[in-house]
């Protein structure tokens, strides 16, 4: 049994990210959950690793090209891990220990120069930390984090690894 070739694994990558991002809007749209700052971030990252999986299928890249890929996939997934990282954490702190509710992502961008915007995303809000759609015990975040991680890994494996010659 062959493996399949690196351009319909990269794809692969971009249906799964594409998914993802349309159960995203799915929770939006249709069964009202407001995404918080953190989940607008997880995103853009989704987004983000899904048009490098894109752009890698559809170039077919060898040599140097396939590193590039995998270091942008590696880039796209690791920042989404650590958001959703950093959403779960906040989703688990103790009542008392979660921050006050704070401006929405819009507010922020507005009101705020960049770094800063960025740093009070990442110190989250109450609403960051309220588990409002659970899936076999896990929070969406959760279920983001793993998603990314696995997306990373196959996206690292599929781009580093060799083909074997025709």
């Amino acid at each position: 049994m062959t493996l399949p070739g690196r351009r319909a694994i990269n794809l692969g990558g971009f249906v799964a990210c594409a998914a993802l991002m349309a159960y995203a809007l799915y929770a939006e749209y249709v069964l009202l959950l407001m995404p918080c700052p953190l989940c607008v971030l997880q995103r853009v990252a989704v987004i983000a690793l899904g048009l490098v999986f894109l752009v890698a299928a559809l170039h077919g890249a060898s040599g140097w090209g396939r590193f590039i890929y995998a270091a942008l996939i590696g880039l796209a997934a690791a920042g989404g891990i650590v958001v959703a990282g950093r959403h779960v954490w906040l989703q688990n702190l103790p009542p008392e220990a979660v921050p006050a509710c704070g401006p929405g992502l819009d507010t922020i961008l507005e009101r705020f120069p960049l770094s800063e915007a960025l740093a009070l995303v990442f110190s989250g809000s109450g609403e960051c930390a309220d588990v409002s759609w659970q899936f076999l015990g896990l929070s969406m975040p959760a279920w983001v984090l793993i998603c990314l991680v696995l997306l990373g890994a196959v996206g690292l494996w599929n781009n580093l690894r060799r083909l074997p010659s025709p």
